[in-house]
């Protein structure tokens, strides 16, 4: 009797740590589903908020290609208005050239011809002082 006693309090104290073991157990689950729950929830706000910056991303690249064409598109307008600036440059350039050799030209034809003038001009005084005296 006394052995049956004690297989019956040990087999209470068994069902008694078992009982402990299981309503820990059981918190214990209870207290993980809280932070997978927990988890979960943070992991579905990430998510949300990747989203929205992949759009974001997504327009700020738009805007940024669509900003690059135009600068491009702009440049080669600058180009062409360049190219003209140049053209003329070159144009006045040659203009000038052309003005320095026809000044040369009226210079020198001026020079040649100053020695011809001078020499009228002798031989019209002379002709004027010869009909002078003969008038007197």
């Amino acid at each position: 009797m006394k052995m049956i006693a004690l297989l019956t309090i040990a087999a209470i104290i068994f069902v008694a740590a078992f009982v402990v073991l299981v309503v820990s157990f059981i918190k214990t689950l209870k207290s993980a589903k809280r932070t997978f729950d927990h988890v979960d929830h943070t992991l579905a706000s990430l998510e949300k908020q990747m989203e929205g910056i992949t759009t974001e991303t997504t327009s700020l690249l738009g805007k940024t290609n669509r900003l690059a064409d135009d600068v491009n598109q702009k440049a080669m307008k600058m180009d062409v208005l360049f190219d003209g600036m140049k053209e003329i440059g070159d144009t006045t350039k040659e203009f000038n050239q052309s003005l320095r050799q026809l000044s040369a030209k009226i210079s020198q034809a001026s020079s040649q011809n100053q020695e011809k003038v001078s020499q009228a001009v002798k031989w019209g005084t002379a002709i004027m002082d010869l009909w002078k005296k003969n008038k007197k």
